[in-house]
């Protein structure tokens, strides 16, 4: 049987700073000492800064994130090279060595843009003492510090996938495309599909877009909540813009083929997206809990400190939940049947078509579904039993209402997100079944994101105001003109 992807090269071998054994138990210990101290430092920053009120301003929240930063930069390298040089081994594997140049690449990149950040922080608190605490408001650190991860971990992503599409010496690339079967093989339905898709796809990109356009118009949507369904907008953009775009592109070419290396792209970017809107929601259900149930202390609980780490947090675990499902995939070997019974490349259709064993994949699925799936999915609950409890002691019906109406859109968005993914993934693996649960993943994939601008629109009432301001203001622009 016909292999695929990388069977010659499976480890590299990293020679160190000196091949001198005399020399090697003076580095063990100098860079042990190094780490230990960069570690404990950092930690004591971030210990001290989060312990002391006084200190909760942008310049200190700046170098939380960097000395978290320089943990992690530290951790990157260190420990590998100090086991390394105590069982004097030099070896490094091949999925390792990927993650190592990720995550270095990651981070000293999350340094640079948060040294640019801390440099523009001295700039206005000198330069513009007056309007300090205006321009360097929270939101704005936190969206400097946020583009400061996605960016890094994009730019980390694209030289780690490019370095994966490389052949080293011993080789042998068999497989370097995989065809996505789509949604029908008859060919009379395909201009219907691409209209349709079309069509959804810029209805759920452009709501998405007037979501977030309304809400950073309106400082009256400057609120927790409205912070976070800006990021779910945002985020569903993104979403929709993995899957959809590529199965357009199939259909009006009447080419099924995805490469090797842009299969992993969007398996990664599902797995990420689709993580980060369960985060999202998950947050928005505890910022409902808190407003309904902690009406007096909602402010000071969900300050703008902690939608920050909220949202910097659904990153990080989203990237990481799909970075490992990634590199574990790219050291797998595939069979000739390179056929997806998708349109799109989903983590378990991959993990068919291997002839390598799965069960580390298979197992890292069922924890991380423990991890950061079941968690989460009991916290939405926990919130809403807590929520409903409290809005049926309301006494009045107008109140009971009025408390309703804050978290209907959320509880609909949800109901309709997990019954789709559930529906997906629990569904038997018949044939006929499969057929079912294709139509359900598109639901949940594109028509679920799709709607979810409208709900939160046409059931907000404050939403609709904020759209129409918009739209108004947009109008008297263009007379202007």
């Amino acid at each position: 049987m016909e292999r695929g992807n990388r069977t010659g090269v499976s480890e590299f071998l990293l020679l160190g700073l000196s091949d001198r054994e005399e020399q090697q138990q003076l580095l063990f210990i100098l860079f042990l000492w190094m780490y230990l101290l960069g570690v404990l430092g950092s930690l004591t920053i971030v210990l001290a800064i989060g312990s002391d009120p006084h200190l909760h301003t942008p310049m200190y929240f700046f170098l939380t994130n960097l000395s978290l930063a320089d943990i992690c930069f530290l951790s990157t390298t260190v420990p590998k090279m100090l086991i390394n040089i105590e069982t004097h081994s030099k070896s490094i594997s091949y999925s390792g060595c990927m993650v190592q140049i990720y995550f270095f690449s990651l981070f000293v990149n999350l340094d640079h843009f948060l040294l640019t950040g801390m440099a523009y922080d001295r700039y206005v608190a000198i330069c513009h003492p007056l309007h300090y605490t205006t321009i360097m408001s929270p939101r704005l650190c936190a969206l400097m510090v946020a583009g400061s991860w996605i960016l890094s971990s994009l730019h980390a992503l694209t030289h780690t996938s490019m370095v994966l599409r490389i052949t080293f010496c011993g080789n042998q690339t068999s497989i370097t495309e995989f065809l996505l079967l789509g949604l029908s093989d008859w060919a009379e339905q395909w201009q219907l599909l691409f209209v349709l898709f079309l069509w959804l796809y810029l209805l759920g990109v452009v709501g998405s877009l007037l979501i977030v356009l309304a809400i950073s118009s309106d400082p009256h949507l400057h609120t927790p909540m409205y912070f976070f369904l800006t990021n779910l907008s945002l985020a569903d953009i993104c979403f929709l813009s993995t899957t959809v775009p590529k199965m357009l592109v199939n259909i009006q070419t009447h080419d099924k083929s995805i490469s090797y290396a842009g299969c992993l792209a969007q398996m990664y970017f599902f797995i990420l997206f689709g993580g980060l809107d369960h985060f999202l929601l998950t947050g928005m259900a505890n910022d409902r809990y808190e407003a309904i149930c902690h009406p007096l202390h909602y402010t000071t609980i969900m300050s703008p400190r902690l939608c920050s780490l909220l949202i910097a947090g659904s990153w990080i675990f989203s990237s990481l939940h799909a970075l490992i499902h990634t590199l574990l995939v790219v050291r797998l070997s595939f069979c000739s049947n390179r056929e997806i019974l998708h349109f799109f490349c989903e983590l378990y259709q991959i993990l068919e078509l291997s002839c390598s064993s799965v069960v580390i994949n298979k197992l890292m699925v069922f924890v991380f579904t423990g991890l950061i799936g079941v968690g989460p999915i009991f916290g939405l609950l926990f919130s809403y039993i807590r929520i409903i409890s409290t809005i049926l002691r309301i006494p009045s019906a107008g109140g009971r209402w009025k408390a309703f109406s804050t978290c209907g859109s959320h509880l609909t968005v949800v109901s309709l997100f997990y019954s789709t993914v559930l529906g997906t993934y629990l569904c038997p693996t018949s044939t006929q079944a499969f057929s079912k649960g294709l139509i359900v993943s598109v639901l949940y994939t594109v028509v679920i994101p799709t709607m979810n601008p409208f709900i939160y629109s046409l059931r907000n009432k404050n939403m609709k105001e904020a759209l129409r301001n918009t739209f108004n203001r947009k109008s008297v622009f263009s007379r202007g003109f």
